[in-house]
């Protein structure tokens, strides 16, 4: 029995809804490692869920010897871009740290993940219209595949829609935002946790979504993947602006760090300094699991003999590894300083102006050895030439 036929055998029914899809969430405890950024972990899920065995996990699935890619979270990570990826827009914005704004093409990360997968893929916009959504949805789950969704729930981040009900009219899936009040009050859930949500073309910044298309016949090879991806991570953090006016890459540490000087963001409504630390607290979370498992990525190519890399890059891999583990420990600073990783309070410990001006050198220590990782990678890249 196929995973298709476990929830209904008849496909012309209104209601078919895959099961045994990974779920993607924010980390709340258990085997596999956090995975708090979504399109990456989306990735993992649909290639787990395709039983592509060249993607594994040390943390909770054993890895047979012929599995090159032992984290494929970390892998995720690195092909997309994400793992040398900050942007700060000027003025306190909640999309920071989307990473379709790490250049002026939006699609960019999401070609290079699913080049490095193998597989092809369509995007499908609001513009396409609810009808061909819902068309293109249910053929892709008749095939057996998962659709990656941005929505739709909370912000248009990356989700897992793996099914559909009432001909199309309920989507059902994966999304990290599902079970937080804020984003989903009131929402319906399927008894296997899933959501369920009904409306969904209404998504208020746009439904789009991505189908999965065929396998290529040849994967590229992992050694001119790994190239590109670090020719494209020096591209994401030497890019100082994208889309006009965002900082980044490694111009938006300085662009952070001058944010929190400016007293002038920092009245006394607590609606507004609590918007200004989630903002804050979302670039630190981030650079601390992109650069983290940045430096798992480039550990990883040193696992993978002198076929992969030249013997005289490895010390630069790591090198440069070491140094985005070494900005994930300034993170843990940051939030130490706030009274810790999650402390409900870290809000009115933020709006303090001398606690904010003891995280701008810790920013500064970061972009630092961001910087210094990237002169490192480009010395990789020199070996391949």
């Amino acid at each position: 029995m196929t995973k298709l036929e476990t929830e209904r055998p008849d496909i012309r029914n209104s209601r078919l809804v895959l099961r045994h899809v990974p779920q993607v969430k924010f980390f709340d405890g258990g085997p596999r490692c956090p995975e708090d950024i979504p399109f990456p972990s989306v990735m993992r899920a649909l290639m787990e869920y395709l039983g592509e065995e060249a993607y594994g996990c040390r943390s909770c699935q054993a890895t047979p010897p012929s599995c090159r890619i032992r984290c494929s979270y970390s892998f995720f990570i690195g092909v997309s871009g994400v793992a040398s990826f900050l942007n700060w827009k000027p003025g306190w914005e909640n999309d920071n740290v989307e990473i379709m704004y790490m250049s002026d093409d939006t699609g960019a990360p999401f070609e290079h993940a699913f080049q490095a997968a193998g597989y092809s893929y369509q995007v499908y916009g609001p513009e396409a219209g609810r009808e061909l959504h819902r068309q293109k949805i249910i053929e892709s789950i008749q095939k057996d595949r998962p659709v990656l969704a941005f929505g739709p729930i909370g912000p248009p981040e990356a989700a897992l829609v793996t099914g559909y009900d009432d001909g199309g009219d309920v989507l059902v899936g994966w999304n990290f935002f599902q079970n937080i009040p804020d984003f989903n009050a009131g929402g319906e859930f399927e008894p296997s946790g899933e959501f369920r949500k009904r409306d969904w073309f209404n998504y208020p910044p746009g439904f789009s979504f991505i189908t999965v298309g065929d396998k290529k016949k040849e994967r590229p090879a992992l050694k001119e993947t790994y190239r590109g991806t670090l020719e494209w991570m020096l591209q994401v953090a030497r890019t100082p602006v994208t889309f006009g006016d965002r900082h980044n890459g490694l111009a938006a540490y300085d662009a952070w760090a001058e944010h929190l000087l400016r007293d002038q963001d920092f009245p006394q409504d607590n609606g507004v300094l609590f918007q200004r630390h989630d903002v804050h607290n979302s670039a630190v979370g981030f650079v601390a699991e992109a650069r983290w498992y940045g430096s798992q990525f480039l550990i990883g190519l040193t696992e993978g003999g002198d076929d992969l890399v030249h013997p005289d890059a490895i010390e630069d891999l790591y090198h440069a590894a070491a140094l985005y583990a070494g900005e994930h420990s300034l993170m843990w600073q940051l939030w130490d300083l706030a009274g810790g990783n999650g402390h409900p309070e870290a809000w009115r410990k933020f709006a303090d102006p001398v606690v904010r001006r003891q995280m701008v050198p810790i920013i500064r220590q970061a972009r630092d050895k961001d910087a210094r990782a990237v002169e490192h990678i480009e010395r990789v890249l020199e070996c391949w030439r």
